[in-house]
């Protein structure tokens, strides 16, 4: 059976399973150790990963022209993408207004205390908010301690920079170099291989033990929210990015059937980062995306390219501001797009983090924070499908910038051969 559809089948059975034996502590106790040991498993490949594709790709792309054409389309892709997810949520959050129940802010019957007056004047004192850290955490003080604390974009700065300086070394020295990263970059992808075989015990454990947990009640009384955030959602993953795709002649299907275990690692993890290794590997022997292309976009991509983050965070603070009975001026609408593109780019690529970045939004424009409370009965859920649109819109840009760079992509041909694991289509 294929991989994607034992993911599928372990998506069904948690779901049943989790909301049967929601009441039993053994039950949740042994999937939380079993999901804690899984996405640990995918973790622990992360660092290795990233650092060692991203300079093999580099040390690939050759010359300072080749480079400057593969990422400056590919920064060109990323804020086009999460522009249009941005305002896609903008829009339907304006259309629908699901902090209006009845005619009346929905504040007062979700429990948010603080008075609509005092947050309106608050909301009139205040400007774009300080995101200049972004740029400070871009340059690690110690790579060591990046690497520990996996802070993804220090990483990335100091792989972009030492594999641009390792391709220009002297033959041999450049030569020793491109076989050792090569050489951790491959044993990274068959571990990859070794842990998928486990993918859809872990996806059950991760999935069970959430419905058991939080339980589809809590869905009920923002219901109305989370449905335009998923419809949101859908929209971007099902019309704008496969519309991509199909206007450089490529099939959004056959892409979808390339990165689907990639896309269900993603919605059971609720974590890009950890999910990276997979999307490698089905790029590569699915897709067809060369090692340089794939290990250059995608850790970038996990990092800096968040459609669904952005655009939850977009629509999660423009829903707070009608709880409250606000009318947001289209100044302070542009301020919270700009904000919600910025501090995606922040973001690590882990579950929850961007109720941080919603903070930081809530504070730019002048409202409670309790207003991040509201959110917290449907942000694990609505968690696992943004991160699955995130890691949708990165291997949509890997496949494209292939395509661009004049790879034969999503044409049915991998990209190299690989051994395939009994009873699972993940290579080892």
């Amino acid at each position: 059976m294929k991989l994607h559809w034992q993911i599928l089948i372990a998506l069904v059975a948690a779901f049943v399973a989790g909301s049967l034996l929601g009441d039993v502590p053994l039950f949740i106790r042994t999937m939380d150790m079993l999901g804690t040991m899984f996405l640990n498993a995918l973790r622990m490949l992360i660092v290795p990963l990233i650092v060692s594709a991203m300079i093999c790709a580099l040390l690939g792309i050759g010359n300072g022209a080749g480079l400057a054409r593969l990422g400056g389309r590919t920064v060109v892709y990323f804020l086009a993408t999460t522009l249009i997810s941005v305002a896609t949520a903008l829009v339907l959050v304006n259309l629908v207004s699901p902090g209006i129940i009845d005619g009346v802010p929905a504040g007062e019957r979700l429990g948010l205390s603080a008075d609509t007056a005092r947050v309106t004047a608050s909301v009139a004192d205040r400007g774009q908010g300080d995101l200049l850290d972004i740029l400070v955490r871009m340059i690690p003080v110690n790579v060591f301690e990046a690497a520990a604390k996996a802070d993804m974009l220090g990483l990335i700065f100091f792989s972009i920079l030492f594999g641009y300086f390792a391709a220009r070394l002297p033959d041999g020295l450049m030569q020793s170099q491109q076989r050792f990263w090569q050489g951790i970059y491959e044993v990274m992808i068959r571990l990859t291989g070794l842990i998928m075989w486990f993918a859809p015990l872990g996806v059950f454990a991760l999935v069970s033990q959430t419905v058991a947990q939080t339980g589809l009640d809590a869905l009920l009384p923002l219901a109305l929210f989370f449905g335009v955030v998923v419809a949101a959602l859908l929209i971007q993953m099902l019309v704008w990015l496969p519309l991509i795709l199909r206007s450089f002649g490529l099939s959004p299907l056959r892409h979808f059937k390339a990165v689907g275990p990639a896309l269900l690692t993603a919605f059971s993890t609720s974590s890009s980062a950890a999910t990276l290794p997979v999307s490698l590997q089905r790029l590569q022997s699915e897709a067809g995306v060369s090692a340089k292309v794939s290990g250059f976009v995608m850790p970038l991509g996990t990092t800096v390219n968040m459609n669904g983050t952005a655009l939850y965070e977009c629509a999660a603070a423009l829903f707070i501001a009608q709880a409250y009975g606000l009318e947001l001026s289209v100044l302070t609408q542009f301020t919270v797009v700009a904000l919600a593109l910025l501090t995606s780019i922040g973001v690590a690529g882990i579950p929850s983090a961007s109720l941080v970045a919603i903070a930081i939004i809530l504070t730019a424009v002048g409202l409670p924070l309790e207003g991040v409370g509201l959110i917290l009965a449907v942000d694990r859920v609505l968690d696992m499908a943004r991160t699955a649109v995130n890691v949708f819109g990165d291997t949509v840009g890997a496949v494209l910038m292939a395509h661009l760079e004049g790879e034969q992509v999503l044409s049915g041909a991998t990209a190299a051969k690989v051994a395939v694991a009994p009873g699972s289509d993940a290579p080892v």
